[in-house]
């Protein structure tokens, strides 16, 4: 049974800016939002952790994109996790909810339930896209598969792509409240120094550096390290429990950690499970197709079939419908 939060911060993300630092940031809560990603599959505990982790930080970077915007998180590696895909849909308009959709691919019979998630990965790469809407060239970023978590790909993708130092705080699982069910929770903390510390990037020395990924150090003068280094000691003081939230607030968390850097919040942004999958978009990808193909798609049937691996939508249709030799109007769809 699907949990729905009552509590008020939850499936939220808060900006916050730490102004004695010149250190920006983020805290997210995720509850409903992550049941309904992942009760859309039966996954194993193992891929079920990785998923979690990719929805939260897809929570924390997306906030940061304008309206209408979106951004896709995707690991690709070589081992029993094959891949882990996320979609953040920026809101329609102000004050209307973010939406994030998340799906996993993997090897259930080279699957090590006992090993930590991350391995289960191997060698591959994390992957940042920003698709900016009709008209515009969409961003992509890429970094290995390095650092022991998804949290750390991130970290070293924003060092190694935007020159930014940044630092993400996770926690989730499977939490059990009082008259209750058990379900899925998340919370994190993302901290980023502000862009302009970019520039300093030209003090590093290209082939002294070359071969080693970018780090806080060769991104920071002094005194913005000094600063940088002290949010980091505070951020780790952060308890899970802290993290997570059912019973501290964000602004709370903020001033229990930050206060001496007098931390200033902004608008929260609510964020929903959300999907874009429809008929019209399932036929559209199969117009590429000639009546031929339709046919080795076709089931015993007579119908063919499409599911979205996101949100398990089902969807048949007329063969004579689909593809660009179609013969039928779009209302033959079922």
């Amino acid at each position: 049974m699907i949990n729905t939060s009552q509590i008020e911060w939850d499936d939220t993300v808060l900006p916050f800016q730490l102004d004695a630092a010149d250190v920006r940031g983020r805290v997210a809560r995720l509850d409903g939002v992550l049941d309904r990603v992942l009760d859309q599959h039966d996954y194993p505990r193992s891929i079920e952790a990785l998923v979690a982790e990719m929805s939260l930080l897809t929570a924390l970077i997306g906030q940061t994109i304008s309206l209408r915007w979106k951004l896709s998180l995707q690991v690709r590696g070589d081992g029993p996790a094959r891949l882990i895909a996320t979609d953040y849909y920026g809101p329609t308009e102000d004050g209307a909810p973010a939406r994030i959709r998340a799906y996993a691919s993997y090897d259930a019979e080279t699957l090590d339930h006992g090993a930590d998630p991350f391995s289960q990965i191997g060698k591959g790469y994390f992957a940042i896209l920003i698709d900016q809407g009709e008209g515009m060239a969409p961003y992509q970023g890429i970094t290995p598969i390095a650092g022991g978590s998804l949290s750390s790909c991130a970290e070293t993708y924003f060092a190694q792509s935007e020159q930014l130092p940044t630092r993400f705080a996770l926690s989730f699982g499977r939490s059990t409240m009082a008259d209750e069910a058990e379900h899925w929770r998340a919370g994190g903390v993302m901290l980023q120094h502000m862009p302009k510390a970019s520039p300093l990037m030209a003090k590093s020395d290209p082939e002294a550096e070359a071969g080693r990924l970018p780090t806080a150090s060769d991104l920071l003068d002094d005194d913005a390290a000094e600063n940088w280094l002290r949010a980091n000691t505070l951020l780790d003081t952060v308890e899970d429990l802290e993290l997570i939230g059912p019973t501290v607030p964000p602004k709370e968390l903020l001033v229990r950690l930050f206060h001496e850097e007098s931390p200033r919040v902004f608008e929260a942004q609510p964020v929903e499970f959300g999907c874009t999958c429809s008929a019209d978009r399932v036929r559209q990808s199969l117009s590429i197709y000639s009546a031929k193909d339709i046919g080795h798609m076709t089931t015993d049937e007579g119908i063919v079939t499409a599911d979205c691996q996101f949100c398990g939508a089902h969807y048949e249709f007329d063969p004579k419908s689909v593809g660009f030799e179609a013969e039928e109007a779009k209302d033959g769809s079922n």
